[in-house]
């Protein structure tokens, strides 16, 4: 990519199982291009200590706990390197070129596997003192079920995943994987795939109350593969205007925020890690 975002060349490949040949393939990548970038813009999952560029906890990359991947990067190659956590890269996307630009406190929550995303406050990418500040997955929304159970957080009752598991299972759908099918029977207003979709999007609408009494902001953002479908967005503004009409005293006090798509889809992570590096160079 080029200083101003646009993509030059791109491509892809499975991830390694140990972080020895994680670390080889992007080696690998790197050498191809050696004499033609001038610095390297990395995000991956977990808990990213942006000070001393470890990455604590990788997500679902477990072996990259602990793991400093920048000093050799920096040592092979003499150039400025960064590292993010891909949720807050889709933030920063977003706050650069996208739907959080010019915005002065806002969120960006990403709908996949579980929920990541990134608040921005007063302009600033939030961290927090351990970097975990947007971590939306452990988001407590049914602490009577039991706080020791994962279907108790957001990472599980927000997790785009699993509700489009629960579509394809209740619709018969032997791939459960399979978003183009669950969405086909949420949009032909399928009567068990909407009631489950609508949960799903109710459960989005509490994610956003509860970070709206924080960060009081003027736009969330909704990213992940499927905020391209339009009903998903509509759905979230019905289910959050519900949820304030429930309550008077909520609905007086907690002004309804501008609800969108995320502007950068597959992307968004490319965009934010490029960000977060002009960033650092800039410092």
């Amino acid at each position: 990519m080029d200083h101003s975002g646009n993509i030059i060349q791109k491509g892809k490949t499975d991830s390694p199982d140990n972080l020895f040949d994680f670390q080889q393939v992007i080696f690998d990548i790197a050498d191809q291009f050696r004499t033609e970038f001038s610095a390297i813009a990395m995000c991956a999952p977990g808990k990213i200590d942006t000070h001393d560029k470890i990455i604590h906890y990788g997500g679902a990359l477990t072996y990259l706990d602990g793991s400093s991947l920048i000093d050799s990067l920096e040592d092979r190659y003499q150039v400025p390197t960064s590292v993010e956590n891909d949720g807050k890269a889709d933030a920063l996307a977003e706050q650069w070129l996208g739907e959080l630009k010019g915005v002065d406190s806002g969120a960006m929550m990403t709908l996949g596997t579980g929920g990541g995303g990134g608040n921005i406050v007063n302009g600033q990418l939030l961290h927090g003192r351990d970097f975990q500040a947007g971590e939306l997955s452990w988001m407590l929304l049914r602490a009577g079920e039991g706080v020791e159970k994962l279907t108790s957080y957001t990472a599980y009752l927000c997790s785009a995943v699993q509700m489009i598991r629960q579509v394809n299972e209740v619709i018969g759908n032997d791939e459960l994987d399979d978003g183009l099918a669950a969405f086909t029977a949420i949009n032909q207003h399928d009567p068990q795939a909407s009631e489950i979709f609508k949960k799903f999007c109710a459960n989005i609408a509490q994610m956003i109350l509860n970070v709206q009494t924080v960060i009081n902001g003027e736009k969330i953002v909704i990213g992940g593969g499927i905020s391209a479908q339009l009903i998903l967005i509509d759905e979230i503004n019905y289910q959050f205007e519900r949820l304030l009409a429930s309550n008077d005293m909520l609905g007086n006090q907690i002004i309804l925020p501008e609800i969108v798509a995320a502007r950068f889809q597959n992307n968004a992570n490319l965009y934010g890690a490029l960000y977060a590096l002009l960033l650092q160079i800039a410092e």
